[in-house]
C-alpha cells in the first residue's frame, strides 16, 4: 500500500509539471493527489509497519503492534495536526496577500515604482535582486516575492522580460530567507527547535546566501534578454491616491511587525498577520470613506454598495485562491509521505549509503556533506518543510553545530532549482502563470550555480568560526 501512495504522489507531481501540456490547472492534480494519498492510508492503515510522529520528529516505536482502532485514531490525530500546520501557513499567506492587495488598491506600489528612475535592464535586475534578498530576511521570502512581483508588474510591461525578472526574484528571495531565522519556514523550524541561534545563523550563512543571490544575478546580467533599456509603454495612468505612500509604509510596516509580534508573544506568525491585517484594514476603510465593515453580508442594496467600494472586500476578491488551494494540496500530500515514515527512511538511507566527502571537513559527525546537498536537491522536488522535519529527527548534533546551518542553507536555497520547489516559486508561478518547463530551461541552471557556489562558500567559511 505504501508503494501505491508513492505512485499516486509521483503521478500527481508529474501532472502538475505537465500542467500546460495537459491543459489542466495544477490545483486539480494537487487536490486529487492529496485526497487519494490519505484515502489509501486510511484503507490500508492496518498494513503499515511505521508511523512518523511529527511533533517528536521520530518514528513511533511498536506501531506495527498497535490495534486497528489505535492506528486509526493516531491517523486522525496526525491528519488534524498536519491540517492545522498547513492552515497556519495558508492563513498567514491570505493575510499577507490581502495586505499587498490593499496597498495596491491605494496605488501604494507606485511610490516604489517612482524610486526606479533607470530604464537600464541590468540595473533594474540588480535593484530587484537586492530588494528581494533584503526584504525576504526581514519579512519572509514568500511575502517579499508577492510584494516585488506586484511592483514588477507595474514597471515591466513586456511579459517575456518580466518572467526572467520573476525567476531571479525567486532565487534572491530564497537566498535572503536562508540566513534569517524569520526569513523561511525551514530556518524558523530550526530556530524554534533550538538547533540554531540568530547570531551564529547569520554569521555562517550571510556570505553563502549573498553569493547564492549575486552570482546568478551577475551571470544573468550578460544574457541577451537584459541587454539595453526597457521599452516604457506610454499609457495614461489613473491619478495616484493621496494616501498611496502612507498605505505603502503602513502595509509593509505591518508585515515587518509580524515576526516582532511572534518573538514577543511566542504565538504562531498567522496571529500577528491577522492583527496587522486588521490594523491596515482600519486605515484602509477610513481613507476610503466607505462603510466600516469586514463581515457584513446582508443582501440589502446599501450593504452591496458598501461591499463594492470597500478596499478590504475588493482586495479579498483579488486574491489568487487557486494558489491557496494548490498549496493546500501539495503540503497535505507531502504530509502523507511524511506520516508513513517514507521521507524519514529516505533521508536515513542517504545517511548510511553516501560516502564521506572528507575526514576533517564535513556537515557533522557521521553525516556527509553530500547528504545535505542531496537534501537541497530533494527540496526542489519535495517540499523542504518535511525534509527538514525528518532531519530534526535523524540528527542529534548540538545547537549551532555546522550541520544545522548547512541544512538551513541547503533546504532554503535548493528549492529555487524548480519552480515548484519553494513557496516563493509557487506563488510566483500563480501570479505570473510561469510554465514549469520554461523555468526549468531558463532559470534552473542559474539557481543551481548559485546553490553550488553558496554551498562551496559555506564549506570554506565554516572553518573560519
Amino acid at each position: 500500500m505504501e508503494a501505491a501512495v508513492i505512485l499516486v504522489f509521483v503521478m500527481g507531481y508529474l501532472a502538475i509539471t505537465l500542467e500546460h501540456n495537459l491543459k489542466v490547472d495544477k490545483l486539480i492534480p494537487a487536490l486529487i493527489m492529496m485526497a487519494i494519498c490519505w484515502a489509501l492510508i486510511a484503507l490500508g492503515i492496518e498494513s503499515f509497519p511505521n508511523w512518523f510522529d511529527s511533533s517528536k520528529h521520530a518514528l513511533i516505536e511498536g506501531f506495527g503492534d498497535f490495534q486497528p482502532e489505535q492506528k486509526l485514531h493516531l491517523m486522525e490525530e496526525t491528519l488534524l495536526h498536519h491540517l492545522g500546520k498547513t492552515a497556519e501557513i495558508l492563513v498567514f499567506l491570505l493575510g499577507a496577500m490581502t495586505i499587498v492587495e490593499i496597498i495596491d488598491y491605494f496605488d501604494g506600489f507606485s511610490t516604489i515604482k517612482d524610486f526606479v528612475k533607470t530604464k537600464n535592464k541590468v540595473k533594474i535586475l540588480w535593484i530587484f535582486s537586492i530588494l528581494a534578498f533584503s526584504l525576504s530576511a526581514i519579512i519572509d521570502n514568500l511575502t517579499a516575492t508577492i510584494v516585488l512581483i506586484s511592483i514588477l508588474q507595474k514597471i515591466v510591461k513586456d511579459r517575456d522580460v518580466r518572467l526572467y525578472y520573476a525567476g531571479l526574484i525567486i532565487i534572491a528571495a530564497n537566498a535572503g530567507g536562508a540566513f534569517s531565522p524569520i526569513g523561511d519556514v525551514t530556518t524558523t523550524m530550526l530556530w524554534i527547535g533550538n538547533k540554531v541561534t540568530t547570531g551564529h545563523l547569520m554569521g555562517y550563512l550571510f556570505l553563502p546566501s549573498f553569493l547564492c543571490m549575486a552570482v546568478p544575478a551577475f551571470i544573468a546580467s550578460f544574457l541577451p534578454i537584459f541587454k539595453g533599456d526597457l521599452e516604457i509603454e506610454v499609457i495614461e495612468e489613473k491619478k495616484k491616491s493621496k494616501f498611496s505612500g502612507t498605505m505603502l509604509y503602513l502595509g509593509l510596516g505591518a508585515i515587518v511587525f509580524v515576526p516582532i509580534f511572534k518573538m514577543v508573544t511566542h504565538l504562531p506568525p498567522y496571529v500577528g498577520m491577522m492583527l496587522s491585517l486588521g490594523v491596515v484594514a482600519i486605515f484602509a476603510e477610513m481613507y476610503s470613506s466607505s462603510k466600516f465593515s469586514m463581515t457584513d453580508y446582508n443582501e440589502s442594496e446599501q450593504s452591496h454598495t458598501s461591499s463594492h467600494h470597500s478596499p478590504v472586500h475588493h482586495s479579498l476578491s483579488k486574491i489568487e485562491l487557486p494558489s491557496i488551494l494548490f498549496f493546500l494540496g501539495i503540503l497535505m500530500a507531502v504530509a502523507a509521505l511524511e506520516s508513513l515514515g517514507t521521507l524519514f527512511g529516505f533521508a536515513e538511507s542517504l545517511q548510511t549509503t553516501m560516502p564521506m566527502l572528507g575526514t576533517e571537513i564535513h556537515a557533522g559527525e557521521g553525516v556527509s556533506d553530500l547528504v545535505v546537498l542531496l537534501l537541497g536537491l530533494g527540496s526542489a522536488v519535495i517540499d523542504n518543510v518535511p525534509l527538514v522535519a525528518a532531519s530534526l529527527g535523524m540528527f542529534h548534533e548540538a545547537t549551532d553545530n555546522e550541520l544545522w546551518h548547512f541544512i538551513a542553507f541547503s533546504a532554503g536555497t535548493g528549492g529555487s532549482m524548480l519552480i515548484i520547489g519553494s513557496a516563493a516559486g509557487v506563488v510566483a508561478m500563480g501570479m505570473e502563470k510561469i510554465d514549469f518547463f520554461w523555468y526549468l530551461k531558463k532559470i534552473s541552471w542559474l539557481a543551481t550555480i548559485g546553490f553550488l557556489v553558496g554551498s562551496a562558500a559555506f564549506m570554506v567559511t565554516r572553518t573560519l568560526f
